[in-house]
């Protein structure tokens, strides 16, 4: 496995692979992160896997400075995992100077993890967009753990007509049913505990709609208060289209459930996919 910092180098060994598959992330990876390299290995000869926590797509009040950060442990899984090259840039790398060009994603960025994390999905889209100019990928996976970031990714690649095939990786999970995510290591033992409880509700909104009720603002209203009542912040429990991530409409059949809250000083999110009976 070869680990490469530089953008011109990264091109020179590219530049005669038959076929990539890239695998962006920001480090802090677990299991999670390497059934998407699984995915990787079986869809293209050559898997790069990048590793950068990416300034653009954090509010100054987020987690910025203390994002799980471990290089060495991380490029020892990836090697172990059969990557083929790691690229690992620096800020100034990627960011040469101040970025004033910015992809501006459609209005159901402003939604969701937009909506309680502004201007986050700008910064994604730009720094995706960057990454696959520069590895030139012809797949690439990303988990539906960040179920959003996953429409935005394919909604990127079909407007912009870029040349890449967005793959879905399910959600990897603990025993538990926790979503496994590099900011559950910001739990303390108590909380880690307690985190499974989102994945339960979300469990009894979908359960709800599999058995037929239509009215989801109670579904979504009744896990939240469930969430509540055990001390948990909630930004938004909420039963959406799958294809277009818009709210979801009495008729609508195939449908996800997702939510985000706060445990303490950690914010989490899952989701789960649901399919409403047929009338």
């Amino acid at each position: 496995m070869e680990i490469i910092t530089d953008i011109s180098s990264l091109r020179s060994r590219l530049a005669h692979e038959s076929s990539i598959a890239f695998v962006p992330t920001m480090g802090g990876l677990h299991e999670g992160h390497l059934s998407l390299v699984d995915i990787a290995q079986c869809k293209a000869d050559c898997v790069v896997t990048s590793i950068f926590v990416n300034r653009l797509q954090f509010a100054p009040a987020e987690d910025f400075n203390r994002y799980p950060r471990a290089l060495a442990d991380d490029c020892e899984l990836l090697k172990n995992r059969g990557v083929d090259v790691v690229f690992a840039p620096e800020e100034k790398t990627l960011y040469p100077v101040p970025q004033e060009f910015m992809l501006d994603p459609p209005p159901v960025a402003n939604t969701l993890e937009g909506k309680f994390r502004p201007g986050f999905f700008r910064g994604v889209a730009t720094v995706v967009l960057k990454l696959f100019n520069i590895v030139q990928p012809q797949v690439a996976v990303f988990g539906k753990k960040d179920y959003q970031q996953l429409h935005m990714m394919r909604e990127l690649v079909r407007q912009l007509n870029l040349p890449v095939e967005i793959i879905a990786g399910e959600t990897a999970r603990t025993l538990d049913h926790l979503a496994l995510s590099s900011r559950n290591r910001y739990l303390t033992e108590t909380e880690r505990a307690e985190a499974t409880r989102l994945y339960r509700v979300l469990s009894q909104v979908k359960q709800g709609i599999e058995n037929g009720k239509g009215d989801f603002r109670v579904l979504q209203e009744n896990a939240e208060e469930t969430l509540r009542s055990y001390g948990w912040k909630v930004d938004y429990i909420s039963v959406q289209r799958r294809d277009t991530l818009m709210p979801a409409q009495a008729g609508d059949e195939i449908l996800v459930v997702l939510g985000a809250a706060w445990l303490g000083n950690t914010r989490l999110i899952d989701n789960l996919e649901a399919r409403r009976p047929s009338i």
